[in-house]
C-alpha cells in the first residue's frame, strides 16, 4: 500500500511537472494606445487609479500577472478570466467601440458591481485593493454617470 501511494504520488508530481510545458496562447501586456479608455476620455488620475486597482488586470490589454500565473494549472484559469474579461469589456479597446456599446458598457460597470459580480471574488482574495469600498463605488457611479451624458451629447454617427 505505501509502494502504491509513493508510486501515485510520483505520477502526480511528473503530470505537474509536465503540465508547466503546456502554454496557452494569450495577449502579454500590450502598450497603452490611444483607443484606451483613460486616453480617450482624460480620465482623472484618481479614477484611473481605481479602473487599473480594480479592472485592468482582466479588462485591458495591460495585466499587471502575479507570480502565480506562471505556474499551471492556475495559469490556464488565470488566461480564461483574462480572455472572458477581455471579451466582455477590454478597456485598451475603449476608442473602437460604437456609441451605443459605450452607453451600455458603462451602465453595466456600475451593474456588475452593485451587484457584487465585479471584481471576481476569488480576484478579491490575492488582489484586496481592487475591492471598492463605498466611497469608491460612489465615485465610480458619479464618473459613470458623468461620462454617460457625455457620450449622449455626441453625435448619433459615431
Amino acid at each position: 500500500m505505501k509502494r502504491l501511494f509513493y508510486f501515485l504520488l510520483l505520477i502526480v508530481l511528473i503530470a505537474f511537472v509536465a503540465i508547466q510545458f503546456v502554454d496557452r496562447p494569450e495577449k502579454i501586456a500590450e502598450p497603452v494606445t490611444e483607443n484606451d479608455i483613460i486616453e480617450q476620455l482624460n480620465v482623472n488620475p484618481e479614477m484611473a487609479g481605481l479602473l487599473k486597482d480594480a479592472c485592468y488586470d482582466c479588462h485591458s490589454n495591460q495585466p499587471k500577472y502575479p507570480w502565480y500565473a506562471k505556474i499551471a494549472p492556475v495559469s490556464w484559469t488565470i488566461a480564461e478570466h483574462i480572455e472572458h474579461g477581455r471579451d466582455e469589456l477590454n478597456f485598451s479597446e475603449w476608442g473602437t467601440y460604437s456609441k451605443r456599446r459605450r452607453d451600455h458598457k458603462l451602465e453595466e460597470m456600475v451593474e456588475e458591481v452593485e451587484v457584487g459580480n465585479m471584481p471576481l471574488p476569488n480576484y478579491v482574495l490575492m488582489h484586496p485593493e481592487a475591492n471598492l469600498t463605498t466611497e469608491q463605488f460612489e465615485m465610480l457611479k458619479k464618473w459613470v454617470g458623468e461620462m454617460r451624458e457625455q457620450i449622449a451629447q455626441e453625435p448619433d454617427g459615431e
